[in-house]
């Protein structure tokens, strides 16, 4: 492998690492050499995440903590700077959706929950932004350092009934450039923020959306394949090819853009 592509003597925390893709995102860093922070809330699956790198002969540590919190964050930094000296990359890949965060074909549009809203447009914005806050002291120490943003095809298209998920990712979407600028106008290319935009995959907060028990389709979720011109969804660990050369030296001249992984999703007109 091309040394540029891995990510061996780099220490990286992903955020929302005890989810679906956040796990993905924790196998596919270790594969390419690097050492891994396993950040979220799950202190169980962390843990467990953590002991089977570790015992794989890879180098992880769980660090519990919510994301809208600061001083959890503050001690997970310090905790993974104790443990590596440095961190090198970040991946925001904590958000999801909520059930008051979703509007229903029968609800009235003018009478929404709109705390609901809110909570889940903090989630994915705040999600990202306080992680950034904390941990981008320590990798503006470092000569070369790497932010992953977790996007999503909501961004892009009005996908019915998830409207705080959909305005958080948008929000994620401009922070995503407008904070790529300031970083360059302040560190050069020493640190670099891009976004992975996924199409649709099965987590564990979509699937009874998109199928049903015995693995078919629902009707959202045949809608999807109908709009996917690889006619399937995709599978977490075809996300780690565009994420590790996001967090790698082979993205050196990088910043702000979108990097998406969605079967074509995104450019199909449907016809």
């Amino acid at each position: 492998m091309n040394q540029a592509f891995e990510l061996t003597g780099k220490s990286i925390v992903v955020t929302g690492a005890t989810g679906v893709l956040g796990g993905a995102f924790v196998k596919g860093i270790v594969a390419a050499g690097g050492a891994v922070g396993i950040l979220g809330r799950n202190q169980a699956v962390a843990e467990a995440r953590a002991a089977e790198v570790n015992a794989q002969g890879g180098q992880a540590i769980a660090l519990v903590a919510d994301v809208l919190d600061t001083e959890q964050l503050k001690a997970a930094r310090q905790t993974m700077l104790d443990r590596f000296g440095k961190i090198d990359g970040l991946v925001n890949a904590a958000g999801g959706n909520m059930p008051q965060g979703v509007v229903q074909p029968g609800d009235d549009i003018f009478s929404m929950n709109m705390d609901g809203l809110r909570q889940v447009l903090d989630l994915n914005l705040w999600g990202t932004l306080l992680p950034t806050q904390v941990f981008g002291e320590a990798l503006a120490q470092n000569e070369t350092a790497s932010i992953v943003n977790i996007s999503s095809m909501n961004s892009k298209r009005a996908v019915t009934k998830v409207l705080g998920y959909n305005m958080g990712k948008a929000a994620v979407d401009c922070y995503n450039q407008w904070f790529a600028v300031e970083l360059a106008n302040r560190y050069g290319d020493r640190i670099r923020m891009n976004a992975l935009t996924p199409g649709f995959f099965l987590t564990e907060q979509n699937r009874h959306l998109l199928t049903q028990p015995d693995g078919s389709y629902t009707e959202r979720g045949a809608a999807v394949i109908r709009q996917t011109p690889f006619k399937r969804f995709g599978q977490p660990e075809e996300l780690n090819g565009a994420l590790v050369f996001l967090l790698s030296d082979a993205s050196r001249f990088v910043t702000g853009a979108q990097l998406v992984v969605d079967g074509g999703f995104s450019i199909f007109s449907g016809v």
